[in-house]
Parts: C-alpha cells; sequence; structure tokens
C-alpha cells in the first residue's frame, strides 16, 4: 500500500500551490481550488515521518458527508469530489481565526486545565472537573491560525480588540460553530459517537460568510464511543476513542510535544498500520458505510487524471 506524502502537480488554469501540514492547495485561474488530502499525518504542530495509507481518502470522504449534510446551516466551499482524496471548490479569502468548540474537558483543554487554569480563551471554566467530563455547556476556545509555527489560543474579547475580525463577521463564526457543533453531534450520536470537540474554519466570498476546509473528520475532531463512556468516566478510565489523540500519546510516551530540543521518534511500520485501521474505522463508524479503499499502484496518476478530467468538463 502506498502513501501519498509529496506531490508537484500541473492542473489546469493552476497559478499557485500552498503545502499546508497536510493538504495540498491548488488555485486555478477560474477562481477554484484543487484541495488534495494527502495521506502526511502531523501532531503538535509537526509532520510526522511516515504517511498513513488511505487517510487522505478518509479525511476527504468524510468532509465531503459533512459538508453536504451541513450547507442547509451555512453556504460552504465545496463543488466537486472528482478523486476520492480530491475536493474542488470555490477560493475564499480566509479568516485567520478557528473556531474551535469543545463539548467536553479533553485533549489541549484538559491538559491546561490539569495545569491550573480555569480560564481558557476567557472563558471560565468550574472547578472539580475531571479529564473527559461533559462541560455544562459547549464552549467556544478560538485559535489564531498560524501560516507557520503553532496556533494561539485567543479570546473573543482579543479577537475583537485587535481587529481581527469585523464584529458581525464574528457573531456570524460564532452562530454557525454552535449551530454546526449540534448537527454534528447529533450525526455523531446517530452512529453511536459522541463528537467531543472539533474546529471549523472560515472565508469571504462576495462578502459571504462561507465554512472552508474540512469539517468533522478524524483531524479535526475528537471522538469518543457512547456505549461504556459513563462507566469508564465513573472508574477514571481512558475513554475509548476515535480520533487522532491516541498518535498525540504516542508521541508523548516516546518523548515527544513539539518543543525545542526533542526529537520526532521513529514510527513502526505496524504503529502506521494501526494509525490507518483507526481512519478506516473513524470513516466506517461516522458513515455507516464499508470503506472502498482506492487503488494506491500509482496515486499521483490517478489523481491527475480524475482532476483534469473534471476541470475538462467546465
Amino acid at each position: 500500500m502506498q502513501a501519498l506524502t509529496s506531490n508537484s502537480f500541473h492542473f489546469k488554469g493552476q497559478t499557485n500551490v500552498y503545502n499546508g501540514k497536510v493538504r495540498d492547495v491548488y488555485t486555478l485561474d477560474n477562481g477554484l481550488l484543487v484541495m488534495v488530502a494527502s495521506d502526511r499525518i502531523s501532531a503538535f504542530d509537526h509532520i510526522l515521518p511516515k504517511g498513513i495509507p488511505f487517510k487522505g481518502q478518509v479525511l476527504n470522504q468524510v468532509a465531503t458527508l459533512f459538508l453536504d449534510a451541513t450547507k442547509d446551516i451555512v453556504p460552504n466551499w465545496l463543488l466537486a469530489t472528482p478523486d476520492p482524496s480530491v475536493a474542488i471548490g470555490h477560493a475564499c479569502e480566509p479568516i485567520r481565526i478557528e473556531m474551535v468548540i469543545r463539548g467536553y474537558l479533553a485533549g489541549h483543554a484538559a491538559r491546561e486545565y490539569k495545569a491550573g487554569k480555569r480560564i481558557l480563551c476567557g472563558v471560565a471554566l468550574p472547578e472539580g472537573l475531571q479529564e473527559n467530563d461533559r462541560l455544562p455547556s459547549p464552549i467556544i476556545t478560538p485559535a489564531t491560525k498560524a501560516e507557520e509555527g503553532h496556533d494561539e489560543d485567543i479570546s473573543r474579547e482579543e479577537i475583537l480588540a485587535r481587529g481581527l475580525v469585523a464584529p458581525e463577521i464574528y457573531e456570524k463564526m460564532e452562530a454557525y460553530t454552535r449551530a454546526l457543533f449540534e448537527r454534528g453531534t447529533q450525526m455523531a450520536a446517530a452512529r453511536g459517537l459522541i463528537l467531543v470537540d472539533t474546529k471549523y474554519e472560515f472565508g469571504l466570498r462576495n462578502g459571504e460568510v462561507i465554512l472552508i476546509d474540512e469539517i468533522h473528520t478524524p483531524d479535526s475532531s475528537r471522538y469518543f464511543y457512547a456505549e461504556g463512556y459513563e462507566e469508564r468516566q465513573a472508574k477514571g478510565e481512558a475513554q475509548k476513542q476515535l480520533s487522532k489523540e491516541f498518535v498525540r500519546q504516542w508521541l508523548i510516551e516516546n518523548g515527544f510535544q513539539g518543543l525545542d530540543g526533542q526529537q520526532m521518534p521513529n514510527m513502526p511500520d505496524d504503529f502506521v498500520q494501526t494509525i490507518s485501521e483507526r481512519y478506516i474505522e473513524l470513516y466506517e463508524r461516522i458513515t455507516g458505510q464499508s470503506f472502498e479503499k482506492a487503488a494506491t499502484s500509482d496515486i499521483v496518476a490517478r489523481i491527475e487524471q480524475n482532476v483534469n478530467a473534471y476541470l475538462e468538463k467546465l
């Protein structure tokens, strides 16, 4: 099984390319973007040394499902998915704020709480919480979207005080974030999952707020299994989850959190296989469909053929 870790496509009308941690975004001269979901995996803002087979396909297809299922809430950028690992849609002016929303005390929020913090991004947290407890109500904890390096927590008040986003735009982003999280929570519950936390990114197109990038994928979201959640919580046990958190935990156990002077550990092939299986498991669990593995003998040629065939029809 091959993994797509790097590429240099040349699509019809291409004017620019941006290589992100996971996605490569190609700008076309007709106002469209071609977003290729690679099989790279990142954690602590670092790209891990090996690609994960089928990860990009899982991300792209899960994101497509949820974008289609939420377009009645907020308009989004997506037009088509001509290849299992590729999405094509409208280019938007990105708003450099990630809208993170949390329904449970997990991951980064739990680490901050354990360190003694009781205010996260300007939001007060009650005393007496245990890791993975459900919060009294979902909280929005935004982060600045860094071009390079670490994203940083920021409060609503600071965003507005610094003029990073116009007040009326930010209010729309908040309202959309809460509505999207509610829909995602309902869809996850129908499949026996808990949507723990997630992030949304927005852009502007013709002055309108548009949902961009991926949503509700294992890279952008954390899921717990609903069955047994209460029992595990009562016993203080770790929750069974479908997310990238287990990759972060593996890195922490192997002495890496992205801090200066730390060396990225080598990833054994069996761990790479485990990650791939976890991503496929989430796809099948959240969609209720069997995962159909795309051909990987020549991923680059497959993508070029499928994308160019779509662009020729425009």
